[in-house]
């Protein structure tokens, strides 16, 4: 025992083989008897908690790994109906009424289906504006615990609606007015007010949850660290240093 502590490190290490290492077969094994096995090849799909169905790509695959499916569903589905019968609506039909009419129902379901319903449950935020007494106008802003974080392909499928659809919106606002199709620029106008408004108003609850979470945790560190008046003074001065930062 003692001579292999003496013995210099760099005679302990064996040299690199030069010969390229040959690829094992099943069923062998090494010079001490025991069974070789194939070296594990590792990608990224290689996920021990993940089962074949969850892996399944597109749709289908998205929608299993959702917390809330069915809340994703109608997320995309208003929205997505909205713009194709806005697209299409004039070969399905020659009445421009009963095309406007369906295209506004539907940004309308979509816009309460995503301030209520969408929001709250894949992200945990909601939002909802008041006009005080005075005339003044004041916006609310709610979210979840921090400890309860979203599901990420609920999040990311959320917040991808909220930022995609407007820009889509945008460019058909942008091609009426290059084909003078003035009689559809009102109604992509009200599809921009209703997206609009959810993206700013989610942005900024999301922000705002992110600020009262920042406060609360440098506020009780500093509570902590000084205690008693000094750390609700300092205490302070960070919370509202922090804050900013996410406004």
């Amino acid at each position: 025992m003692s001579t292999a502590l003496n013995e210099p490190l760099l005679q302990t290490i064996e040299p690199d083989d030069s010969n390229p290492i040959s690829q094992p077969s099943q069923g062998k094994t090494n010079t001490n008897g025991a069974a070789v096995r194939a070296p594990v090849v590792l990608t990224p799909t290689n996920r021990t908690n993940a089962t074949p169905e969850d892996m399944e790509a597109g749709l289908v695959g998205i929608f299993k790994q959702s917390s809330h499916p069915v809340a994703l569903l109608f997320l995309y589905l208003f929205r997505t109906l909205a713009i194709v019968i806005y697209i299409i609506g004039g070969f399905l039909t020659d009445d421009y009424v009963l095309s406007t009419v369906a295209v506004v129902v539907l940004l309308s379901a979509d816009f309460w289906t995503c301030r209520n319903v969408s929001g709250r449950t894949l992200v945990g935020l909601r939002f909802w504006n008041f006009v005080d007494e005075d005339g003044s106008s004041r916006w609310i802003f709610e979210a979840r615990d921090p400890s309860r974080p979203a599901n990420p392909i609920d999040s990311k499928m959320f917040w991808t609606a909220i930022y995609l659809f407007p820009v889509l919106w945008i460019l058909l606002f942008i091609i009426s007015i290059l084909k003078l199709n003035l009689s559809f620029v009102p109604l992509v106008a009200l599809a921009l007010i209703f997206n609009i408004t959810n993206a700013v108003g989610f942005t900024y609850a999301d922000r705002d949850a992110k600020a009262r979470w920042a406060n609360s945790v440098v506020s009780d560190n500093w509570n902590v660290g000084f205690g008693g008046l000094g750390g609700q003074i300092m205490g302070s001065v960070v919370k509202q240093g922090v804050g900013r930062f996410f406004r």
